[in-house]
């Protein structure tokens, strides 16, 4: 009899079929996605390296017409580069030439350390207004 009752229970529990699905290495892998895309998306930001000035007001409002500025960047030790790419002053006024051939409202944002001299600042100024790029914009951090 107790052999009996062993056999009915154990076939009964053999009938039951657990239904749930564990979540639990869905949500491992779903947080470790997420922690991979936290950590990888300030590294796509710009590959060089600067400590931008700080700066109060509005930001200014965004052009109708958005058209890619021409990117240039002056780090701590001075070096210039256009884009992603080491450059001189001529090599820069040779890209803004080419930015003000293209587009006669063409734009250029500069983003400059702010340990950097003000005078090393005007030669990238002077090089892009001497190409007939007028429209620049002094990048900075907002606090």
């Amino acid at each position: 009899m107790l052999r009996q009752r062993l056999n009915r229970s154990r076939a009964r529990a053999r009938r039951k079929l657990n239904g749930n699905i564990d979540m639990t290495p869905i949500l491992d892998m779903t947080f470790l996605l997420l922690i991979a895309f936290i950590i990888t998306f300030p590294a796509l930001q710009s590959g060089i390296q600067v400590n931008l000035p700080s700066a109060e007001g509005d930001p200014l409002a965004a052009p109708e017409k958005p058209a890619e500025p021409l990117a240039v960047t002056i780090d701590a030790a001075g070096a210039l580069f256009v884009g992603d790419a080491p450059a001189d002053e001529a090599a820069l006024e040779a890209a803004a030439r080419e930015r003000v051939a293209a587009d006669p409202k063409a734009a250029a944002h500069i983003r400059a350390d702010e340990s950097i001299d003000y005078g090393r600042l005007m030669q990238v100024v002077s090089a892009l207004r001497r190409a007939g790029l007028t429209n620049l914009s002094l990048v900075t951090k907002n606090d």
